[in-house]
């Protein structure tokens, strides 16, 4: 009996280092060696090395001098732990209540009329690190006036920080709220 289960034994010896420990460290080498920025989370660093953020996770920025992310379900708030949307049908009156408070917080803040839609719905999940350029465009007064520049410089960053369709058609045009917000400080530093 042994000799006929020895084959079977030896064959799912040499799967498991095949699949589970050859084909994992082959991949990871490969990802490290040609896309290492990406393999190690996308971070941006500040001038003195530390780590800001990633370009790829939303997080919170709540100063008036800066651009505002789309609200996050994700836990607290940009929780990568806690990754999800709220799962609140359009109908639910939880999700109104949430949406017109923001709506009105908005408002109050830069003064504006229409909304657009990602600057009072969450996304998928919770930890988009992009805004559309006109909710983006929506918030320049705010920060320039918090900031004390001309609104145009504000709108200037933010259109040289506007990312296109992939390809010319694949999606809508973004802006990635943390690679904004330190091409703000560098252009208007804290004085």
């Amino acid at each position: 009996m042994v000799n006929q289960i020895r084959p079977a034994i030896v064959m799912v010896a040499l799967f498991t280092l095949l699949l589970g420990l050859a084909y994992p460290l082959a991949v990871t080498g490969v990802a490290q060696g040609i896309f290492p920025a990406q393999a190690n989370g996308s971070l941006v660093r500040g001038a003195d090395g530390t780590v800001q953020g990633s370009s790829l996770i939303g997080q919170s920025f709540t100063e008036a001098g800066y651009l505002r992310p789309r609200p996050s379900a994700a836990g607290d708030g940009y929780d990568g732990a806690a990754s999800s949307g709220s799962n609140l049908g359009p109908l639910n009156e939880d999700l109104a209540a949430r949406v017109a408070e923001s709506a009105t917080t908005i408002r109050a803040e830069d003064g504006a009329g229409a909304i657009p839609a990602d600057a009072v719905t969450t996304s998928a999940s919770g930890l988009d690190p992009d805004i559309s350029p006109a909710y983006a465009r929506l918030q320049a007064q705010r920060i320039a006036t918090a900031r004390g520049v001309p609104v145009q410089e504000v709108q200037s960053v933010i259109e040289q920080n506007t990312h296109g369709s992939l390809l010319g058609f694949i999606g809508q045009p973004t802006v990635n709220v943390l690679m904004t917000n330190r091409a703000l400080d560098a252009r208007f530093p804290a004085t």
